[in-house]
């Protein structure tokens, strides 16, 4: 009986770096008939990686969304970024999606770089398969087995194979599917041919099958009991509980083939279309009071000449153009295939659409009838590891570096844009050094602007070892009224952390009362910027000690007094560089533990203060340590670099450390010469 068409229905395509999860969707839209022709990202003439920056770099930096009909269905596609740097753009995706397909290659010791889309899977419980791709390759068939092994260390849940593959020489010419015992050869870019199964696979063939049933069966007690008994349980059967493992998220299947060459392609769109599970309202938003329309929007674009684009997921109900939701009027909706787009009236509940000129709305909404937006869960964006300080590079144009900025940071919720006030410098935070460059490049590509990228100044900070007695006088005659103010100060260090404290002990009014306002704020001005050319912290101030003038003393007079006062005294007090310290969480897979160690060790000042495991992330580390801020420049390269792009950290201000000898001297001379260079 020929199965009845699905609502529209979602699966993102997952995986690390350079596992081919572009080819895959080029070889899926190829295979429903969506594409006449394949194109290639060598060629740049793929439905994904369509951008300028996509395109030169050759690699995915955003999730690209292709929607077509598939037997009389409705499926949407979303390639996402395999690069950590690029995590938000998968997180969207998959928040959306109801199945995903994680792109492997047949290496196992390439295994690991999976592992935190599969955590990220498991945790939220969404349906997956895992392709393994690139097989076509020379005694890649011969991987396989140690692959899928290496990939159960890092998945929750149980991988499993429901292909054997069949091998001719070297060459990786077919496979027998486990569950039917069927055996096919591949075509290359056209549709399998069905043959025998070959004599001297079989007892392979028979081991593999029992396997899997293994696997299948250990969901049932009433299948796993027969087959301990010998019973081999039907096909019907077992498929129920083979297809409710997969929609429930607790076990894994297994493929395998060449998106390359379009070998098992076809196999991933069937094994979707029976099993991948149909969504359905109440099981996505069952917790919404309302038979109104809903959708979620999972990306934010400011595309060119078209303007601002919200995709969203149809969750409920129906929404036509021009409708009002989350009080904002709908300004053109359009179904998605790579950069084109197609013009639609409505849109029902499953689908993916952009709908246009929506200013107000923002990634993670959800849109109804209400007149506000419905702030629906959402997953929050990762801590940015990485700062740039921007300039414009043309005068003039800091206002529309600006808005460009801010139309960067609703794209792609993973930067973090900061404004420091200190040291009036506008920094962009971002993921790693390609996510930086790539926001870079969008700002000429997309705005036209370039920019001056350099690195932020440290904020450092200065204090004072010993006390003093200081007197500050400030005399001045000029015709008419002069001016006079003379105060004593006494200057002692604070514990760290203690800021600055202004006190005052005056006897006998030889300060009147309403010029010591005008004091504290000629020594809270000067701790502005210290003898070494920084902030002071952590010092009190006590004026205990003073004379006026009955016509020549003022509030200015005082400031100044006080300043002069400050500026005699704190070279006086052995002043001290202060730097930040942060307290760094370095998350990795435990083999690399003792790496991020020695890294730490590696860099000056580092500290390690201990390592644990890491909870709820079997197989996984964190490692604790203090690092300077000015040493956390590269510790995200160096960490990535070390475990195959997987290791990550999280950081917070900790403390403020004295910096002494040649490298507080060279930090101070720069200092010097670039208030010189500004004056």
């Amino acid at each position: 009986m020929p199965k009845p068409p699905s609502a529209p229905r979602v699966a993102a395509i997952v995986g690390p770096f350079t596992s081919g999860k572009t080819t895959l969707m080029e070889s899926l839209l190829f295979a429903s008939g969506a594409l006449p022709r394949k194109g290639s990202v060598k060629e740049g003439n793929s439905v994904g990686d369509f951008s300028p920056e996509s395109r030169a770099r050759q690699m995915s930096l955003d999730a690209d969304v292709a929607t077509i009909n598939y037997l009389d269905e409705s499926w949407t596609f979303i390639s996402c970024p395999g690069s950590v740097e690029f995590l938000q753009e998968m997180t969207g995706a998959l928040m959306v999606a109801d199945a995903a397909v994680v792109v492997v290659e047949p290496d196992p010791n390439r295994a690991m770089m999976a592992a935190p889309i599969l955590k990220f899977l498991d945790d939220h419980k969404i349906p997956h398969l895992i392709f393994v791709n690139k097989m076509d390759g020379l005694d890649a068939a011969k991987y396989l087995g140690a692959t899928v092994e290496a990939l159960q260390t890092w998945s929750a849940n149980p991988l499993v194979l429901r292909q054997c593959p069949i091998i001719e020489g070297e060459s990786l010419n077919g496979y027998v599917d486990l569950s039917f015992e069927r055996a096919f050869r591949y075509n290359h870019h056209q549709e399998s041919t069905r043959i025998e199964i070959p004599n001297n696979l079989k007892d392979e063939v028979g081991a593999a099958r029992m396997e899997m049933l293994e696997k299948i069966c250990a969901l049932d007690d009433d299948l796993m009991a027969a087959l301990l008994e010998e019973r081999l349980p039907g096909m019907e059967e077992v498929f129920k509980v083979m297809r409710g493992g997969f929609q429930d998220a607790k076990l894994v299947p297994v493929l395998f083939g060449s998106a390359e060459r379009d070998g098992g392609v076809r196999r991933i769109l069937k094994l979707l279309r029976h099993e991948a599970p149909e969504y359905t309202a109440t099981a996505v938003r069952n917790d919404l009071p309302t038979d109104a329309p809903l959708a979620q929007v999972w990306k934010t674009v400011h595309a060119m000449h078209i303007g601002k684009q919200n995709y969203v997921r149809v969750w409920k109900g129906e929404i036509a153009d021009s409708a009002t939701l989350g009080g904002v009027r709908i300004s053109g909706m359009n179904k998605l295939f790579g950069q084109k787009q197609e013009k639609l009236n409505k849109a029902v509940a499953g689908e993916i659409v952009a709908l246009g000129r929506m200013d107000p709305i923002k990634t993670g909404h959800g849109l109804t009838t209400q007149a506000q937006p419905l702030e629906l869960p959402w997953p929050a964006a990762p801590q940015a590891v990485l700062p740039i300080s921007l300039k414009a590079t043309k005068s003039g144009e800091e206002v529309k570096l600006s808005s460009a900025l801010a139309k960067l940071v609703e794209e792609d919720l993973s930067f973090h844009l900061e404004q420091n006030a200190e040291t009036q410098e506008r920094i962009l935070w971002g993921q790693g050094e390609i996510h930086l460059k790539n926001g870079v490049a969008r700002l000429k590509s997309k705005y036209n602007v370039e920019v001056l990228a350099e690195k932020p100044l440290v904020p450092y900070r200065e204090t004072i070892k010993k006390g003093c007695e200081v007197h500050g006088r400030h005399k001045r005659q000029t015709g008419g009224h002069g001016q006079f103010g003379d105060v004593h100060f006494r200057i002692k260090p604070l514990a760290r952390g203690e800021g600055v404290h202004f006190t005052e002990e005056i006897v006998g009014g030889v300060v009147p009362r309403n010029y010591i306002p005008a004091v504290e704020e000629g020594v809270i001005d000067y701790c502005k910027q210290g003898p070494l050319g920084f902030p002071v912290v952590d010092l009190t101030v006590c004026l205990f000690f003073g004379s006026y003038h009955d016509v020549d003393s003022s509030d200015m007079a005082f400031k100044t007094a006080a300043r002069i006062g400050m500026q005699e005294g704190l070279p006086m007090c052995n002043p001290v560089l202060l730097e930040p310290i942060l307290e760094v969480q370095i998350s990795v897979p435990s083999e690399h533990t003792s790496k991020a160690q020695r890294t730490v060790t590696g860099h000056r000042a580092g500290q390690i203060l201990g390592f644990d495991a890491k909870e709820n992330w079997p197989g996984w580390d964190v490692v604790n340590a203090y690092l300077p801020q000015s040493e956390m420049n590269d510790l995200i390269i160096e960490i990535r670099s070390q475990t195959m792009g997987v290791g990550f950290f999280t950081w917070t201000f900790h403390h403020l450390a004295e910096l002494e000898g040649r490298d507080a001297d060279k930090i101070v001379e720069a200092r010097k010469k670039s208030l010189e260079h500004h004056a």
